[in-house]
Order: C-alpha cells, then sequence, then structure tokens
C-alpha cells in the first residue's frame, strides 16, 4: 500500500510541499544520497564485475546494470524526505524548518520506465530469489528496484546473494539507522513555506482512514526506505570495476 490510497492525505502533503522543486531540496537528496553511500561503503562488498565478464557479459551489460541502478536514487531520495517529513507531522512534530526557495536551477529529465521482471514472468530461480529477499527483508513483497535488477538474472542472482550477506551481517543495522537520522535531519530543515502543520494533515488523513492506519503506512514506508537506499548503494558499489 502507497501514499497515493489516501488521496486527501497525499493531497496535502503533496501540494504543500514547495521545496519538491527547489536547489535547497535537490541538495538535502543529494546529501542523503551521500549518506546511504558512504554507510553502504562501510560494508563489505566484493566486486561483481570479474564474475560477470567470466559468465559471458561484454562491457555494454555492465554498464546497461549501472545507468539501471543509477536510475533509482533521483526517485528513492525525494520519497525518503518526502515520507519523513508526514510520519513527523502525523506524530505531531512540528516542522519548523525556513530559509529561502530558490528554484532549481538545473532540471531532473525523466528516464525511461525500466524493465521490471515481474513476479508473475520470473523463472524458478528468479523466483526463489524474490522469496529470499521477502524473507530475509521482512516484506510481503519486493520493491520495484529489485524488480528492475532482476532483469539480469545471472546478474542478480549472485548480486543479492552478497548483499544478503551484508544485510544478515554486523554494522547493517547501524548503516540504515544513520540514514534514517539523516533524514529526519533533512527534512526538518527543509523551508515549510506554506506552513503546513501537524494538525491540517492529520485532519486530511482522517478523511481518508482511521488515522493510525495511515501513520502505520507512513512509519511502515519511512522506515523501509532508509534501508532500501542503502541496499541499491550497495549493489551500485559492486558494480565499481
Amino acid at each position: 500500500m502507497t501514499f497515493a490510497h489516501y488521496p486527501k492525505f497525499y493531497d496535502s502533503l503533496w501540494t504543500t510541499l514547495e521545496p519538491v522543486g527547489s536547489e535547497v531540496f535537490a541538495s538535502a537528496c543529494g546529501s542523503l544520497r551521500d549518506t546511504a553511500e558512504a554507510e553502504a561503503g562501510k560494508l563489505a562488498q566484493p566486486g561483481i564485475v570479474p564474475r560477470l565478464e567470466r559468465m559471458g557479459y561484454g562491457r555494454r551489460e555492465p554498464d546497461e546494470i549501472r545507468a539501471g541502478n543509477e536510475a533509482f536514487p533521483d526517485g528513492n531520495m525525494p520519497y525518503v524526505l518526502l515520507a519523513t517529513v508526514a510520519r513527523l507531522l502525523l506524530e505531531g512534530h512540528d516542522w519548523p524548518g525556513q530559509g529561502l526557495l530558490e528554484p532549481r536551477q538545473t532540471s531532473v529529465l525523466a528516464g525511461d520506465r525500466p524493465v521490471l521482471m515481474d513476479a508473475h514472468h520470473a523463472d524458478a530461480s528468479t523466483a526463489a530469489v524474490y522469496a529470499d529477499i521477502r524473507e530475509t527483508l521482512g516484506l510481503s513483497f519486493v520493491n520495484t528496484d529489485y524488480l528492475a535488477f532482476a532483469r539480469w538474472p545471472s546478474y542478480f542472482a549472485p548480486a543479492w546473494a552478497n548483499l544478503k550477506v551484508a544485510v544478515t551481517g554486523p554494522g547493517y543495522a547501524d548503516a540504515v539507522r544513520t540514514v534514517h537520522r539523516a533524514a529526519t535531519d533533512l527534512a526538518l530543515a527543509l523551508p515549510n513555506p506554506a506552513g503546513l502543520t501537524s494538525g491540517v494533515l492529520q485532519a486530511a488523513a482522517q478523511e481518508d482512514a482511521e488515522p493510525d492506519e495511515v501513520l502505520s503506512v507512513v512509519r511502515l514506508c519511512q522506515w523501509l526506505l532508509p534501508g532500501l537506499a542503502v541496499n541499491v548503494a550497495f549493489l551500485r558499489a559492486q558494480l565499481v570495476e
């Protein structure tokens, strides 16, 4: 379930978030990405390119995988910040952010929609990887990012095996907590020119469903997304030659 399942809440959040198109928001997203990559860098990351080359991958295919990975931070980081703002306001916190909103100088070009290996198209080996992802991460679904990486099944199976070792090993929980704290600090520092308050967002959420239901969904998203940011950064680092 996503925020869009609660239209009043989603519209209230989105239409008042003028910072999204600003330089300060772009800077916050960049800072959050840097934090995720720094934390992923502390985890053991065996390079995977030599293995791909031994399997017969040419130069073009690893480049395509890198490009596919690069598409996700631009979407994940803004969503982390939006989810963090939503969680804080629904929990009753203030959003005191101040500062100028300078329009972003460079536009973000929408890339092609990633090709996804949806579960109903996956062969038995990829379906087993999906099941392992759900069990390891404690999810009832597989994130879109992983569905896109599974477009290259012979890459994704060993890539996930390496990531699983990191996810279940020492240091991973601390890495996710660090990204989580960074997202909170960055979100609270964003300007709030529309003066969106806890009361306004709570009232909008109540028009859609029981407030606790909306809050539980927001909390789930806001906690899972920092982990996803670390995981994608880990997979990206594996592809560095």
